[in-house]
């Protein structure tokens, strides 16, 4: 933060006349700060997200224009919403339209489930973002035969003995998934990739951990990578990843290759 930005902070903090207000949001890591007759321009750190475009946001950030901010050394700038105080920057990535240099579980949220700019984002953005060792491509389409709704895989997702549930917010899945384990079942799939909880518990810190769709992807890497050290075939490991026994495993292979001509196209 320049000096000049943090004097007019403290400028607007000791006067309700000179609160400091948002008075133009130029994009999601530029903001004009006002205090009295004073301007200067915030920089948000970040990348902006314009996958649905410049408009779109300007669009959402409108009724920020106006809102009183503040500085706190734990937050940082903050915005006035609904009478709290928010972390803008956090409000930014929370809201979908800036992308942090790390992407934490707000940010991850906020990309698989398509919020703000991520909503027009390719299938393939999230794995692209998070993958490490697979091709984006095959874990979206796998992704999407496993926890596909309404076109985007969603990371809040259980298979439950072949029933599958999808829900609103992770904590509502962790919710399901530990009155799962406290009737000891295993017999659940668990989130983005749809990781098997019996086979592979293990491989994750905890059940809260396993939705964390970075680390769920991850695993889902290390599935297919010792799949296909086992098969030495990229088609194998797909099959696989579903099932070793021929006929499921060939449909399952289908079903994601119309995934990959889906995705190929644009649609």
């Amino acid at each position: 933060m320049t000096k000049r930005l943090l004097s007019l902070l403290l400028c607007a903090a000791a006067t309700d006349a000179t609160a400091a207000t948002i008075a133009q949001v130029i994009s999601p890591t530029r903001v004009v700060l006002a205090g009295g007759q004073e301007r200067e321009v915030l920089p948000v750190n970040g990348t902006p997200v314009y996958y649905c475009g410049l408009s779109a946001f300007t669009s959402w950030a409108a009724p920020l224009i106006g809102q009183h901010v503040a500085s706190t050394a734990d937050a940082g700038v903050t915005v006035s919403i609904d009478a709290r105080n928010v972390s803008l920057e956090r409000l930014l990535i929370d809201k979908g339209w800036l992308q942090p240099a790390t992407l934490d579980d707000d940010a991850q949220a906020a990309i698989t489930e398509g919020r703000g700019g991520w909503a027009c984002a390719s299938p393939t953005t999230p794995f692209e973002l998070m993958r490490t060792s697979v091709d984006a491509k095959v874990l979206a389409g796998i992704a999407l035969n496993e926890s596909g709704l309404n076109g985007r895989a969603w990371p809040w997702t259980l298979n439950v003995a072949g029933q599958g549930f999808f829900f609103r917010s992770r904590q509502d899945a962790y919710g399901a998934i530990r009155a799962l384990l406290a009737q000891h079942r295993c017999d659940f799939d668990v989130g983005l990739m749809q990781v098997n909880w019996c086979y592979h518990a293990q491989r994750f810190a905890s059940p809260w951990d396993a939705l964390a769709p970075a680390t769920n992807i991850h695993v889902a890497e290390d599935i297919l990578n010792e799949n296909y050290s086992k098969t030495h075939s990229v088609a194998k490991a797909i099959a696989y990843y579903h099932s070793a026994n021929p006929a499921p495993g060939s449909a399952y292979l289908a079903r994601f290759v119309r995934n990959l001509n889906l995705i190929n196209h644009g649609s």
